[in-house]
């Protein structure tokens, strides 16, 4: 298989959703009007108490639910009771995404997971394995990435990547994913780098990989990346080539 032809490059990717003032990202409404509007969704996955793996960006819930509390917390049978942003959507489980989605745009799912990797993977790929249509999976996590590898092979996988400034990591943490150094252990598919990192001699050592390059929050910030890269992650505005 070629990836550079297939739907990872075709189409500028939502990031967690065509989403705006009234549909809040990661929301169901979100996904809808991206499946509208043609666009591939990106989303993020993390694991609840009860083995719930749930659609949500942050560890907490405070930011997007006005509530306190980490997601890891949750369980299934309380998610109704928080909404996000102040509207009617609730945290969505990765089920109802699928079952709403079906195969009507391809699905780029980040995997929030930075404690021992194998349960939250295992658990997702079993749904995904049920799943008919196109996906794929990436994580800033090089483990995470490494076990799709191993364990699903046949996944396209990717490797997230950035500078972190201001991020609290340790310098070595920084050290190693700004360079990336695990991809041969882990052997991505493709990059996913931070749009305000780009160009770089580190992603230039993997061209023969896609990179995609993420948050894209503006048409000037588009022209500025879309010669260094082969797609966007993009929120906020519509791109326009």
């Amino acid at each position: 298989m070629d990836i550079f032809k297939t739907w990872l490059v075709e189409r500028c990717i939502a990031h967690r959703g065509l989403h705006n003032n009234t549909y809040p990202e990661n929301s169901l409404g979100a996904f809808e009007n991206a499946i509208n509007n043609g666009y591939p969704i990106e989303l993020d996955v993390h694991l609840t108490c009860d083995g719930t793996i749930v659609v949500f960006h942050d560890d907490t819930l405070s930011r997007m639910t006005q509530k306190d509390g980490y997601v890891k917390n949750l369980t299934k049978d309380i998610l109704s009771n928080y909404r996000l942003a102040n509207t009617d959507y609730t945290i969505p489980t990765i089920e109802e995404v699928l079952n709403l989605v079906k195969g009507q745009v391809p699905i780029l799912i980040e995997i929030k997971n930075t404690s021992k990797v194998g349960e939250l993977e295992n658990k997702l790929l079993k749904i995904l394995n049920e799943y008919k249509g196109d996906f794929a999976v990436q994580s800033f996590n090089p483990f995470v990435v490494e076990w799709f590898k191993n364990n699903a092979p046949n996944i396209l996988r990717g490797q997230l990547a950035g500078f972190f400034k201001g991020e609290k990591m340790s310098f070595v943490r920084k050290f190693a994913l700004k360079r990336m150094l695990l991809n041969k252990k882990a052997k991505p598919d493709f990059i996913s780098y931070d749009a305000r990192n780009i160009p770089n001699r580190f992603v230039r050592k993997y061209n023969r990989l896609p990179l995609l390059v993420w948050c894209v929050r503006s048409q000037e910030e588009y022209m500025k990346v879309v010669k260094y890269c082969d797609n966007i992650i993009f929120e906020n505005f519509e791109p326009k080539i």
